[in-house]
């Protein structure tokens, strides 16, 4: 355990003491940073290769990257380096005629990314005294680099002058002096012979985009202004890839994501639906004329979510979709109509899908409760894992089964993750663990932090996706807006139910954890239930009303309460977890990071404070240098300590 100047703590360590885990914690957590994580693949044009990043040292920031030739190839590393040291190496891109690799690495100047590219002649022996070529000299953030159509130029997204990664995940930089918007535009930018020029317009930011099959123009998922508190007003814009001349050629009413031009021009496709963080996509797909014109939905009553697409050179879309907790692949015809699916299996979670241009080939990361994340490419129905990182790795927990109920009309799924050694003979306690969002889902995953320190410990995880979760079709993701902690709540309460029926679970020992929105709901819990013997908030809400002055993004609470908080107070007030909170009895752990741009510190300070007053028995800590996301392994570690600790504490009895 280390000091934190900042902790508001007690010792936990007699508690630990007093009823020691299934499993050590320790152990648990030195298997878990074991676990190398994939960031993106990539197949090539053609199918016949694939590239992949994965990391070296999570807490270094090292990346590698690798391609091999498919279907058996030996694995190579591609670097802007020497090819012995480690750098951040990321953003892997092939050239449409599969013969060459773009991609990003610091390797020049240490945390500062540059575009390099590398050609990758056939062979085994393709990479023996080839080296890549620096294509930048730039100060700023890079990202997602991709190949002009006819493979002569490189576009990247680039934030001009930045010295910290963009969006609201990254801990904010202080605020000092006159407090105003401080707006870095990330701008579409094209890279020609070693020079960079940006092409989008100054004014606005850009998430996303794709080339226009005739290079003349690029497609823009943008917004004016901010890109951190604007996402949820985000437009689809067309770009000249020469002038920069920008159209607005349609306003949706809700989120969009990942813009696809088709093969002939003439359309692009983007995922709409309602989405409560950018880059967490789901929704139906829509196809909007590059002209402009009137958008249509191509998949009217999905029953899942979409979460990534790309077009075929036939003109149909596939697209990844996440429904009933399940991944599959499954094609449409650009004016809609009947879908196929060419892809699906139980209890496994794709990432990073990529599909080939040009044959019937794919790639992604897949991973399952049982098995940590590997590479996987090769034919439709037909592919192979192509890494063996973390083959060694085993789980720590016992087996994971999907979970149904019934809730008022919804018919809700989760899963329940068995513990460690699991008896049937014996009763055992129950942690709630609910996702954050609330656009997002409990996908079929290898487990992290708590999900895994917990069933590794001797406890059942349910792992719910109530409504407002991915999966369950655009209706359902919609079914919480402007009823937070209520619908959604009654979800969670029949899970456990549902949970206890299913397996020799205790229902006097029952615990709820979540972070961000599933710290929201968290706190909301305790305020509504007594069920729960003890929770662990994280970055939570627990003043709406006070949270939308206080947040760097409020513009995200527009589509979920209809209004701001000025014109419907009594919307805000009736899902803040402090306006019912005499009534809750539940020792609560919050914990929060000190610089939290999506959900700032004193709403925290607010629920502990409040608890303190009315005798619950709480704890926070805060965790400096810290944004949304806990960054720091060493802060990552205390995290799962302190919850453990907590739970053994007031349900290991």
């Amino acid at each position: 355990m280390f000091s934190l100047a900042a902790a508001l703590t007690v010792s936990l360590a007699s508690a630990a003491a007093a009823q020691p885990p299934a499993r050590s914690i320790t152990s648990t957590l030195d298997t878990l940073d074991r676990v190398r994580a994939f960031h993106d693949t990539a197949i090539s044009p053609d199918g016949k290769r694939v590239a992949w990043v994965e990391d070296i040292s999570a807490a270094a920031g090292t990346t590698a990257i690798y391609v091999r030739d498919l279907p058996s190839g030996n694995p190579r590393r591609i670097t802007g380096g020497d090819g012995v040291k480690a750098f951040q190496e990321e953003g892997i891109a092939w050239s449409p005629d599969s013969e060459s690799l773009a991609f990003l690495s610091d390797a020049a100047t240490p945390h500062q990314l540059q575009v390099w590219r590398i050609g990758l002649p056939r062979g085994e022996a393709i990479y023996s005294g080839i080296n890549p070529g620096r294509e930048t000299n730039v100060t700023g953030q890079l990202s997602h680099p991709t190949w002009s159509p006819d493979g002569k130029l490189l576009a990247v997204l680039f934030v001009a002058g930045s010295t910290q990664g963009t969006g609201a995940l990254v801990a904010y930089k202080p605020d000092a002096g006159v407090v105003g918007d401080v707006v870095e535009e990330q701008r579409i930018a094209i890279v020609d012979r070693g020079q960079l020029r940006e092409v989008s317009p100054a004014n606005m930011f850009v998430y996303d985009y794709d080339w226009s099959p005739d290079g003349q123009w690029f497609a823009a998922e943008a917004v004016e202004g901010s890109g951190t508190n604007n996402y949820w007003i985000a437009q689809l814009y067309v770009v000249r890839a020469d002038t920069g001349k920008t159209s607005s050629i349609w306003k949706p009413p809700l989120q969009i994501a990942g813009p696809r031009w088709s093969p002939d021009g003439k359309s692009i496709a983007v995922i709409h639906g309602i989405m409560s963080d950018e880059g967490q996509t789901g929704g139906d797909i829509y196809v909007v004329p590059a002209s402009g014109g009137a958008a249509k939905n191509i998949t009217p009553n999905l029953e899942g979510s979409a979460r990534a697409l790309a077009w075929r050179a036939d003109g149909r879309i596939i697209f990844h979709e996440y429904v009933d907790g399940q991944s599959a692949l499954v094609t449409v015809a650009a004016a809609g109509g009947p879908r196929t699916t060419v892809w699906s299996t139980p209890q496994q979670h794709l990432t990073f899908t990529s599909v080939a241009a040009h044959a019937d080939a794919v790639s992604a990361v897949m991973q399952s409760f049982q098995q940590a994340p590997e590479v996987y490419a090769g034919a439709f129905g037909g592919w192979t894992a192509q890494t063996q990182t973390n083959a060694a790795i085993k789980p720590l927990w016992g087996e994971a089964k999907s979970l149904h109920w019934a809730s008022d009309k919804f018919n809700v799924q989760g899963w329940l993750l068995y513990p460690a050694n699991f008896d049937p003979a014996k009763k055992y306690p129950l942690v709630v663990s609910v996702h954050g969002g609330p656009s997002a889902a409990n996908f079929p995953s290898w487990p992290s932090r708590w999900n895994a320190v917990l069933p590794a410990s001797g406890y059942f995880v349910l792992l719910p996706n109530p409504r407002g979760s991915y999966g369950g079709g655009e209706a359902f993701t919609l079914a919480n807006v402007n009823d937070f902690g209520y619908g959604d709540m009654r979800d969670i309460e029949s899970g456990v139910d549902a949970a206890v029926k299913a397996a020799p679970i205790d229902p006097n020992r029952t615990g709820i954890i979540g972070w961000s929105y599933g710290g929201y709901m968290t706190m909301w819990a305790v305020t509504q239930t007594t069920r729960f013997k003890a929770a662990v908030a994280g970055a939570g809400i627990a003043n709406w009303q006070s949270y939308y002055g206080q947040n760097k993004i409020d513009t995200w609470m527009l589509p979920f309460f209809g209004a701001s908080v000025y014109d419907k107070p009594e919307a805000y007030s009736r899902s803040s977890p402090i306006t019912f909170i005499k009534k809750t009895k539940t020792p609560t752990l919050v914990l929060h990071g000190d610089r939290d741009s999506e959900v700032p510190t004193p709403q925290g300070y607010e629920f502990w404070h409040a608890l303190k007053a009315i005798g619950v028995p709480t704890e926070l800590v805060i965790y400096p240098d810290e944004g949304h996301a806990i960054a720091k392994p060493e802060h990552q570690r205390d995290i799962e300590q302190r919850l453990l600790a907590w739970f053994d504490r007031y349900l290991m009895r």
